[in-house]
């Protein structure tokens, strides 16, 4: 019996006991909840070796990511998908930490994040375990699923965001 199952379960008796609940909609916003929490606990599990959280992970992914290198907190916000009180406390700990540091703009008043030479170290010691990670997630995918998966996702993706 997978864990999956007993949700599954009471989808059913939701489903009988409502009559006109999308049954088929509500599995697939579980099974993405459940993945999500799977995927976040197993992240974290892996990158404490290094000394991070998932969420720290995530920053100094998103600013290396970026095409200089450099992000402001409004920037790494929306990247990160995180509120800017949190994008603050989190910065703010990587900093404390040696990983990013802040730098003034050259063009405005905002603070700049940017990588330090231990934190791009630290990327490139967890990026072989993490590439392992994730691509054992997909694992049980040939290319054509993996594909045909990322586009019905981001198919949800739009409709959640409510573009048509």
């Amino acid at each position: 019996m997978s864990r999956f199952d007993a949700t599954e379960q009471r989808l059913d008796v939701t489903g009988h006991r409502h009559p006109g609940f999308p049954r088929d909609a509500a599995t697939v916003v579980r099974l993405i909840k459940l993945l999500h929490k799977l995927i976040l606990d197993q992240g974290n599990d892996m990158l404490r070796a290094y000394g991070l959280n998932y969420s720290e992970y995530n920053v100094l992914m998103m600013i290396d990511a970026s095409p200089d290198a450099t992000l402001n907190p409004s920037q790494l916000s929306d990247a990160a998908s995180e509120k800017s009180a949190n994008i603050t406390r989190l910065t703010s700990h990587l900093v404390d930490k040696g990983l990013i540091r802040r730098a003034p703009s050259a063009e405005d008043r905002r603070m700049l994040l940017r990588l330090t030479t231990e934190g791009e170290r630290l990327i490139e010691a967890f990026m072989p375990t993490v590439s392992a990670q994730l691509g054992g997630y997909a694992r049980h995918l040939d290319q054509a699923e993996l594909a045909q998966l990322e586009a019905l996702l981001k198919k949800l993706l739009r409709s959640v965001e409510g573009e048509t």
